[in-house]
Parts: C-alpha cells; sequence; structure tokens
C-alpha cells in the first residue's frame, strides 16, 4: 500500500503470539516497569509492575484451575474496569477458557441472553453486581460464582469511603444473600503450577463478544486466539510513534466492549505500556482528573470524549497536552472536533473503525496532515476490503459508488457461536458482510455512510437516514 506510514508492512509478520505469551513476553522485558494503575479516583490507586501483575495472574489461574475450570470451559466477566477484570482476563486465556464478556450496564433482560446462550461454567463479578445477578441465573443449573469486593482494590484506610460512595449510587455493596460464591480474594492467594495450555491460534476461541450484529439480535462472535494476536499486532504496526517501554495508556472505555480489550489489555502488552483505568462512567470533568494526574500519552478514547474535553475551561484545557496519541472510534469523530482537540493539546487524534466481528479493528486513519476528513482511512496490513452490491453480495460496486462494506483478514472472527445460519449469512469464502454502507476511493481509503437495516428505498432511489 503506497499510501501506509513509512515502515507499516501490506502483510503481518508470520510469527503471532497468542496474548498469554505477549504478556511474558512483556515480563521479560519490562519485569519492574508499571503495568497497571487502578485508581478509584485519582491518587487513590494500586499498582503492579510487570512483574507483579504476571505473579498475580498466575495466582488466580491456579484458583481457576483448582475449581475445576479447564479448555474450552466459558468464564463469563460482569464486571466493570477494575483489577478483578484484568486478572481474570489474562488468567482466563492462559488456561484456554473462553471469556464470555457481559457489560454490567446490562439490564435484567439483556444479562439473561448471553447467559442463557453461552451457559458459562464460571462467572466473575462484584459484591454490589451480585444481586441482579442473582435474579436471572438458575439456581437448578448455576456456574460458579467468583466474586470480588471493590473496596479490597483500595488501601485498607479507604475502604469505607468505597461502601459509603458505592451506597450513593444506589448499590448495595454487601454480597446478594443465598448466592453461593468463592471469594474472588482466596483466588489470588492460590498456590500452584498454572498448567502449560496449548493453544490452536486459528481454531481455539479465546473470547464471546456479544453484539446485535447486523440483525440486531444478541448473538456471540467467537473471537479466536489469532484473531486477538492479529489484531494487537495490527495496532502495533500502525502507530509507529509508540515507544517501547515509556507510554502511558489511560483507558476511560470499558474492557468489556471490544474496543477496550484490544487496545487497552491486548495491544499494550506489545510495547509495555502502563495501563491507567478506573471503573466509573466518564464525564468530562473525571478525564481530566485523571489526565492532570497520570499524564497519558496515549488516550483511546470515543468521539463525545473529544466534544466534551474541548468545552473545557482553558485553564483546565491547557492541562490536557502532552497526550501525544489519541484515538476515537465506536462512531464517527466530526473532523471539526479532531481540528480543535489538537489545536488545544497539540496531540493527534486518529480515527480508526471496526466491529465486534472484527476484533475489533479493520482500518485506521493515517496520521497528522495525511488523515482523510471523513473517511475510517485504510485497511490494516493483512486486510483486504471490497464494496457489494447489498442486495447481491456476489456483484462488486464501482470505486466511489456506495454498496454493503466487506472485510477480510486474520482479525474477521470464526462465526456466531451455536448461530451457523446467521453466520453462513454474513459470511462467505473469509469474506465478512459488516452491514455498513460505503465506499472506497481511487487512493483506497474507505468511507461510511450509513447501516444497511437503514437504509429505505424512495421513488427508487436509496436513502440515507444520515441525509434526512
Amino acid at each position: 500500500m503506497r499510501l501506509y506510514p513509512p515502515g507499516v508492512p501490506a502483510d503481518l509478520p508470520a510469527d503471532l503470539l497468542p496474548v498469554p505469551e505477549m504478556f511474558r513476553q512483556a515480563v521479560e522485558r519490562w519485569p519492574a516497569r508499571d503495568a497497571l494503575v487502578f485508581a478509584l479516583r485519582p491518587g487513590l490507586e494500586r499498582r503492579w509492575t510487570y512483574q507483579e501483575l504476571w505473579d498475580d495472574v498466575s495466582h488466580v489461574a491456579a484458583g481457576f484451575h483448582a475449581a475445576g475450570l479447564r479448555k474450552g470451559d466459558r468464564l463469563a466477566l460482569y464486571l466493570p474496569n477494575c483489577p478483578e477484570y484484568v486478572l481474570s482476563y489474562y488468567a482466563a486465556l492462559r488456561l484456554g477458557l473462553v471469556v464470555v464478556q457481559i457489560a454490567p450496564l446490562y439490564i435484567h433482560l439483556d444479562l439473561r441472553t448471553p447467559l442463557e446462550d453461552s451457559r458459562p461454567k464460571g462467572i466473575v463479578t462484584l459484591d454490589f453486581l451480585s444481586h441482579g445477578l442473582k435474579e436471572v441465573l438458575d439456581s437448578a443449573a448455576r456456574p460458579l460464582i467468583f466474586l470480588g469486593r471493590l473496596r479490597e482494590d483500595v488501601p485498607r484506610w479507604a475502604r469505607p469511603f468505597v461502601n459509603r460512595g458505592l451506597r450513593r449510587q444506589k448499590h448495595n455493596p454487601s454480597p446478594a444473600t443465598g448466592l453461593p460464591y468463592v471469594p474472588f480474594a482466596r483466588l489470588r492467594r492460590t498456590e500452584g503450577t498454572v498448567p502449560e495450555v496449548p493453544l490452536d491460534l486459528a481454531e481455539d476461541v479465546a473470547v464471546l463478544q456479544y453484539t446485535g450484529g447486523t440483525t440486531g439480535t444478541p448473538k456471540g462472535a467467537m473471537l479466536t486466539h489469532g484473531n486477538l494476536a492479529a489484531n494487537a499486532r495490527q495496532i502495533r504496526l500502525w502507530l509507529t510513534d509508540y515507544r517501547d517501554g515509556e507510554e502511558v495508556l489511560l483507558s476511560m472505555i470499558p474492557f468489556f466492549h471490544v474496543y477496550g480489550m484490544t487496545a487497552a489489555l491486548n495491544a499494550a502488552l506489545l510495547f509495555g505500556a502502563t495501563l491507567v483505568t478506573q471503573p466509573s462512567a466518564p464525564t468530562a470533568e473525571l478525564i481530566f482528573q485523571y489526565v492532570r494526574r497520570y499524564r497519558p500519552t496515549i488516550f483511546p478514547g470515543v468521539p463525545t470524549f473529544y466534544a466534551d474535553l474541548i468545552h473545557l475551561p482553558p485553564a483546565q484545557q491547557a492541562e490536557l497536552k502532552g497526550m501525544r496519541l489519541c484515538v476515537s472510534g465506536s462512531a464517527p469523530l466530526p473532523g471539526a472536533v479532531a481540528r480543535q482537540f489538537h489545536a488545544i493539546t497539540g496531540g493527534i487524534v486518529v480515527e480508526g473503525y471496526g466491529l465486534s466481528e472484527t476484533s475489533p479493528v479493520t482500518h485506521v486513519n493515517l496520521l497528522g496532515d495525511g488523515a482523510r476528513v471523513g473517511s475510517v482511512g485504510l485497511p490494516v496490513s493483512s486486510t483486504w476490503v471490497k464494496v457489494v452490491d447489498p442486495e447481491d453480495p456476489s456483484k462488486g460496486m464501482p470505486c466511489g459508488v456506495d454498496g454493503e462494506i466487506a472485510v477480510k483478514g486474520p482479525q474477521v472472527m470464526k462465526g456466531y457461536y451455536q448461530r451457523p445460519e446467521e453466520t453462513w449469512a454474513c459470511m462467505a469464502d473469509g469474506w465478512f458482510l459488516t452491514g455498513d454502507l460505503g465506499h472506497v476511493d481511487e487512493e483506497g481509503f474507505t468511507y461510511i455512510v450509513d447501516r444497511k437495516k437503514d437504509l429505505v428505498l424512495v421513488g427508487g432511489f436509496n436513502v440515507y437516514p444520515r441525509e434526512v
């Protein structure tokens, strides 16, 4: 690709490693560097070096194994961003378990759907989330519950403040009565050898990422260890300004979202970043407080973050300088917002595109002046894109003409869990039909105009809701 940034290869190297091996290599390179900073609020924090995090993950993995979890078993993570999430995620992947991502924002009906579909053998959650969980679990086929306490993730002197804060938010900080559980703290103390589990990059599923997809019906996208490895490397190769062993990455996006999982938990391992995170819903004021305290150099976000940050008072805007590289995904980023944010911070906001079914990144725009405003960018290494007729995917569309975007690459899911018909409907010969409508210009830049399901036919012409 002649427009790729210098040093970015057209194809991925063949030496892809699964996330557990990426983690192991990071520990070998940066054992004493801070790997994780969990801050309930700025300054109220707990830190792990890469070596300490690896050791804690090993204890948790030994605990899961002692509890009877084996390769291929599904483990649901019903958690906000917190140490329990990070430890459970890495431990599960080391054991070859399948992580089932469940958003703690789900109401009871939404929570029931992924649980009934995936039938996890275990669930990791927190005390104040256990009450909603109890209401949807079938007592006759109840999985193992591993229960964390948010108060245990902060210094002892601060624990009363955690409970008060939860009560102010109308959360019950005590575990649900009548719900048997294993304290997560016990897992963190488990001694024992973690078995070496062979992982097949192409075949072994690492994550079930629930999504409405192109039909709106929640279903689990099966992301393999190879999908995760490829997408993390694709991001690392594209963002050539990353400095190994020097970056601080602030993740206000949730890990249960595929964007947060890949941009924070996976890709950060490849450049030895210090990952800073917190569990609350982000606001501009909250983001500002964390930026001022931890001085991140990398910030993955969504357009609303940037739109809100540019309206902070000038004195606060001045504190945002130093955020060298910001990434925007999940929705289109207005060009005016990106330009104003750059003027305030001096940092670059690069826009990307992807879907849950593609791990998620398929496209990233160019950095700086080379970016095409309104475009989601170029396909990343080893990724192909084509535009097809929305009514007949076997027919291609001419350059510059709108149609359905289809992508192909090593980050594309294996299929939908237990949904062969829906998998067949959106995948053919390795090509995934995204359900997004748009076009590709002569230089290879992709432009998204709308969702296929929102397209309406008026007088024989295609009309997109964005145009109305």
